[in-house]
């Protein structure tokens, strides 16, 4: 009987939270358009791609050999020639003021010490005030570079020595990419959007709704009826877990479907995984709700939470050129775990034998954030 009657209270509880949620016509915008607008949003604009980098080539040596170096580089995806400079000012100027990224200055004498044999030196100066786009960019210019001398030194050798040229020794790299077979870095950054959509939400829905109660002068109300406490923490908690189950299959839709990312998973460890971590985000926007006052402290810790998880959790930076200290501070961050889950279902197909390690990590960091949540809830009550 008296399970009986808890089951009507949280049924209760559930449909209160529900109706109060849902019969605003802007909160049911709220639940599920900015997690579709801003996947949309984060998975066209999180990428690690560099391309049409700005370039200016000063070439005083202007010859042929110095414009098939340019055209090379010009031809490429990788790099846009925005000028020809007249002089080196106009390459430091450029810089300066980010009309350009790259400058290329070819002194006079370049085709001659090519045709002499000698070698012949190219200035190149990268702007790295951002220094991973400029990282790229030197990758992308040591590999034309490359080519370009590469392909001189044997055109060099089949016109002065063809029987040597022929008989000169090389090694063929045959590349083989696994699992992201175009190298598209949505497929990589898609499905850790995923991730940090729900954290957001899930969290942010939790402890809103909670301290609402409280700000309102609600809560002290509805402790006063019959119902108890964890009945009401279960009735806020369930409906948020339902209202993340599903933003979380409509924002995995969308990567599948209009990302094109592809699921070479199971459903079940996907589901598992995701239930696990909605359930993690939940406890955490509980625990947020009882050190929170009102809703503006709840928004300012939120944050506080937010942007180290994020941070810490791989979806930009490998978690193994991090310091020491912060890859053990890392691994009890749930985002870490699911962003693993999430990439290793969607591009590389494994199953429960590979990641049960992840799944079994959030259930229990699940558990201990949901427990030590309604400890603390309990304890801001009394």
């Amino acid at each position: 009987m008296n399970i009986v009657s808890s089951l009507r209270r949280v049924g209760n509880m559930v449909k209160k939270e529900f109706i109060q949620t849902l019969r605003n016509p802007h909160m049911r915008v709220l639940l599920f358009a900015p997690p579709l607008v801003q996947m949309l949003v984060f998975g066209y604009a999180a990428t690690l791609d560099v391309k049409n980098v700005t370039l200016a080539v000063l070439d005083s040596d202007n010859t042929q050999e110095s414009r098939e170096l340019v055209a090379r580089f010009s031809a490429s995806r990788y790099f846009h020639l925005n000028e020809y400079a007249r002089r080196p000012a106009d390459l430091s100027q450029g810089l300066e003021s980010g009309e350009i990224l790259v400058a290329m200055q070819i002194d006079s004498g370049f085709a001659q010490n090519l045709r002499n044999g000698h070698g012949a030196t190219v200035q190149v100066l990268v702007d790295c005030s951002n220094s991973n786009t400029a990282l790229v960019a030197l990758g992308y210019i040591n590999q034309i570079g490359g080519q370009f001398s590469h392909g001189y030194e044997l055109d060099l050798m089949q016109r002065t020595a063809p029987q040597k040229a022929s008989s000169l020794p090389q090694v063929d790299l045959h590349v083989r990419p696994w699992f992201n077979e175009g190298l598209e870095s949505q497929w990589y950054f898609v499905p850790g959007v995923i991730g940090n959509v729900l954290l957001i939400l899930v969290m942010m829905l939790t402890a809103f709704a909670v301290v609402r109660e409280r700000e309102i002068g609600t809560l002290e109300q509805i402790m006063v009826t019959p119902i108890r406490r964890w009945e009401f923490i279960l009735g806020k908690t369930v409906p948020f877990f339902l209202v993340g189950c599903v933003d979380a299959t409509l924002i995995a839709l969308v990567g599948t479907l209009w990302f094109g990312v592809p699921f070479r998973g199971n459903l079940g460890v996907l589901a598992a995984g995701l239930v696990t971590f909605i359930l993690a985000g939940l406890g955490l926007g509980l625990f947020l709700s009882t050190v929170s006052a009102n809703q503006q402290q709840a928004m300012i810790a939120s944050f506080f939470f937010t942007m180290p998880m994020i941070t810490l959790s791989g979806f930009g930076t490998p978690v193994a050129s991090m310091p020491p200290l912060l890859q053990k501070i890392s691994y009890a961050n749930p985002l870490l775990h699911i962003m693993v889950l999430l990439r290793s279902v969607y591009l590389k197909g494994v199953g429960f034998d590979v990641l049960w390690p992840q799944i079994t990590v959030l259930a229990g960091i699940a558990v201990f954030l949901l427990t030590v949540s309604v400890l603390r809830f309990h304890k801001s009550l009394e």
